[in-house]
């Protein structure tokens, strides 16, 4: 439940409701600038009714709000203002529209730099590099780890570019933190708890993509509430489409464009768009990356390749840098057509 209490409250009041809730075992959340907003977080459905009674007697309360979802603190009725997530000092969630884009994995030093150099040059704020790759084959390449983050790191200093990357493993979660600026949460690894846990016990922002076996947004927002649930407020949610039964190959995925206004309805939690796994096919992501701005998507998540044709992987979805940058030029366009900057 969340208790709003009155304009004018003063902090005495609101730290006496505080210690109210959590006397009695509670965990609470405080937010809102005009109005505070007090989550309590863990009252039984038994204790709700009476604990609601007794903390709309206070005078400082001017409602007590129930909270029917069961991702509470993803709710966009525990928090009514849209949550914006500082990435390495890169907002996403606020007016511009961020563009995150990089090669699917780290290969060489030489092909890192050249895409950085590429994509910040383009107009890209946040750079993207998987260390570490969950493939289907154990036989495929899986990542140079540790070697990776210290490329993707060099990349930062040297391109003024924030570092998204993969994370894959609970006990990768600590050094993955000391080198990114952002964790991902893959598609395979939505409803893997204890990897979610865990980055949310870390310090880092997460990136939560949809997957998994039921890729439902509901459980795609209850993926999101066990990190946020570990008191990590940092949570962006990553559309990358859905399985999609296609046996000429037209596209690997369905890319869920609805997902962003029915997001936005649900959840306080920006949303961003991966046009490149959404589709497989890098003619299709100009075009998803325009239509994912024109619906309000706070920002893009794009794979760039110098040599797409000799990518180690995904290179049929990945963009040249020459295209990204078109792309780049096109998309202030619509961004300003829906309010938006880039």
């Amino acid at each position: 439940m969340i208790i709003i209490l009155k304009i004018g409250t003063s902090e005495s009041d609101r730290d006496y409701v505080v210690s109210r809730l959590t006397d009695l075992g509670y965990g609470t959340n405080v937010s809102g600038s005009e109005h505070t907003v007090i989550g309590a977080i863990g009252v039984p459905e038994s204790r709700k009714a009476i604990l609601a009674e007794g903390l709309a007697a206070l005078e400082c309360v001017e409602r007590v709000v129930p909270i029917t979802s069961r991702y509470k603190l993803a709710s966009r009725q525990f928090r009514a203002e849209s949550t914006v997530v500082s990435v390495g000092g890169v907002e996403v969630g606020g007016q511009r529209v961020v563009v995150m884009a990089g090669p699917c994995s780290v290969e060489t030093r030489e092909q890192v730099m050249i895409t950085a150099e590429a994509v910040a040059a383009a107009g890209a704020t946040v750079f993207r590099g998987g260390a570490f790759k969950p493939r289907t084959s154990p036989y495929d390449f899986q990542g140079h780890g540790e070697d990776g983050l210290k490329i993707l790191a060099e990349a930062r200093e040297r391109f003024n570019l924030a570092i998204v990357t993969e994370v894959i493993d609970p006990h990768d979660v600590e050094l993955v933190s000391s080198y990114a600026d952002m964790l991902q949460i893959g598609a395979r690894n939505m409803q893997n708890y204890a990897l979610l846990r865990e980055a949310g016990r870390s310090n880092k922002p997460v990136l939560v993509k949809r997957g998994g076996m039921y890729p439902t947004i509901e459980n795609w927002l209850l993926a999101a509430e066990y990190v946020l649930s570990e008191g990590n407020r940092g949570v962006i949610l990553c559309e990358r489409g859905l399985p999609v039964m296609d046996d000429v190959g037209l596209r690997r995925n369905l890319l869920d464009l609805t997902a962003v206004p029915i997001v936005r309805e649900l959840s306080h939690l920006p949303i961003v768009i991966d046009p490149s796994h959404g589709t497989g096919r890098h003619s299709l992501v100009n075009v998803m990356s325009k239509g994912a701005v024109a619906v309000g998507a706070d920002g893009l998540l794009i794979e760039v390749h110098p040599q797409p044709d000799k990518a180690w992987s995904d290179g049929a979805q990945s963009l040249r840098p020459e295209a990204f940058a078109r792309l780049m030029e096109e998309l202030p366009a619509v961004a300003a057509a829906v309010g938006r900057a880039l």
